[in-house]
């Protein structure tokens, strides 16, 4: 398949055997789903290159400049109007200078005519050149917002480095695995009555876990997002897991079990995972 440009290609295949059936077809079906990745230009108003996320700054800024300027046109205050409708100009301006090869994308003909119409107080037309460039907004977000967000705005977690027990350097995939590892191993021993080996992989659990929380701190500076995924709840699970792992209560032990699954691990993937996996395939070329 040719390729264009910066265009990556996300291919997926889907098989539905309930369709299948009624349809009598056993063939799989493939889509193909086409990206276009951003101008490299972008980058340099993201994080890290940029400590104060100019590009987010601007855009929210346009987006309140858009409503203050809807907001006076109904109360037909033209004051205001041309005044939030300069200060958009100047930010809608701006987006030329920061990544030009958008330059031909912006709809600076109707900027025009919006700063024009605003000093003149002919709201018709101030409502027309809003609609305009309100359009352009939505064409770019259309095209470009997901991509961008997970090229700037997620973390990436393969870079993180966790420091283990005896001050090794653990990378996140390997922590991921151990984790995975070490859940797997209690559900196994649960299940065989292997209480030795399934108290041991508990113990393993708790000490991943506590390897884990400290990489939180790379991106949340604050404790109630770690608190929600390893908080004290968390924890009373896990001690309770333990106990009843002594006990050796299987059954309690492989509920409490999923019951932890489901409030860490689950909770965390809804959140990280798949923008990481996504990001992990972005690539340019």
């Amino acid at each position: 398949m040719e390729k264009v440009g910066k265009n990556f290609i996300f291919y997926f295949t889907s098989l539905s055997l309930c369709l299948g059936l009624l349809l009598n077809a056993s063939a799989v079906q493939s889509e193909t789903i086409q990206f276009e990745l951003p101008p490299d230009s972008l980058a340099q108003w993201y994080k890290p290159a940029n400590k104060r996320q100019v590009w987010l700054h601007t855009m929210f800024r346009l987006r309140r400049e858009m409503q203050a300027v809807e907001n006076y046109l109904a109360e037909g205050d033209g004051e205001h109007v041309q005044k939030w409708s300069q200060r958009l100009i100047k930010d809608y301006s701006s987006i030329a200078k920061m990544v030009p090869e958008w330059r031909d994308e912006l709809e600076l003909e109707w900027l025009e005519k919006l700063g024009e119409s605003a000093k003149s107080s002919d709201f018709e037309m101030v409502s027309l050149s809003l609609k305009k460039l309100r359009h352009s907004c939505r064409s770019c977000h259309d095209s470009y917002q997901a991509q961008t967000v997970l090229l700037y705005r997620v973390p990436n977690y393969l870079e993180l480095k966790i420091s283990g027990p005896d001050h090794r350097e653990v990378s996140y995939p390997d922590l991921m695995d151990q984790l995975s590892l070490a859940i797997n191993q209690i559900k196994i021993a649960i299940e065989d009555r292997e209480w030795q080996t399934a108290q041991h992989a508990v113990v393993l659990l708790n000490q991943r876990l506590d390897l884990l929380q400290q990489s939180c701190g790379n991106c949340h500076k604050e404790p109630l997002s770690t608190e929600r995924i390893l908080g004290k709840k968390s924890r009373q699970l896990l001690h309770l897991l333990s106990q009843q792992v002594k006990q050796k209560s299987a059954k309690s032990a492989a509920s409490t079990l999923g019951k932890t699954a489901v409030a860490i691990c689950a909770k965390c993937h809804g959140i990280h995972r798949t923008l990481g996996d996504l990001k992990r395939r972005f690539k340019r070329e």
